[in-house]
């Protein structure tokens, strides 16, 4: 059976990267690997062994064009509240927190926020749907 290890986003500033998935995420560098023309960064925490790789192309001076065929990161933590709180007081500009219902089922409660690059991440309480 395959073992899902890690997704890749591209970022133009990894330090700032590194800083916002560390503030909110507890996310920080496992490895780093350095070549003359770019550089990988992996982030992880000791919830999970999943990894968050970081690709800095070092000319790359302008933001990603990210397309219309991404969708977002989520992660899911036990205090949403605190977290949403916390991405505010950072400046992070997080989106209100909502709730998604299946009929009259609650199925998550959750908030969207976007990070240096633009890419969407999804912040979900954790419960019995999602661990």
């Amino acid at each position: 059976m395959a073992k899902m290890i890690h997704t890749m986003v591209r970022v133009t500033n990894a330090e700032q990267s590194i800083k916002f998935y560390h503030a909110l995420f507890n996310l920080h560098e496992k490895r780093r690997l350095t070549f003359d023309d770019f550089t990988l960064i992996y982030l992880g925490n000791e919830d999970s062994d999943f990894e968050l790789e970081l690709t800095h192309n070092h000319a790359q001076k302008n933001q990603y064009e990210l397309g219309n065929g991404y969708g977002h990161l989520a992660f899911a933590t036990p205090d949403l509240n605190s977290l949403h709180q916390l991405a505010i007081e950072l400046g992070y500009k997080p989106k209100e927190i909502k709730q998604f219902f299946n009929h009259s089922t609650l199925i998550a409660t959750f908030f969207f926020i976007t990070d240096p690059d633009g890419y969407d991440i999804e912040v979900i309480e954790r419960s019995k749907i999602y661990r």
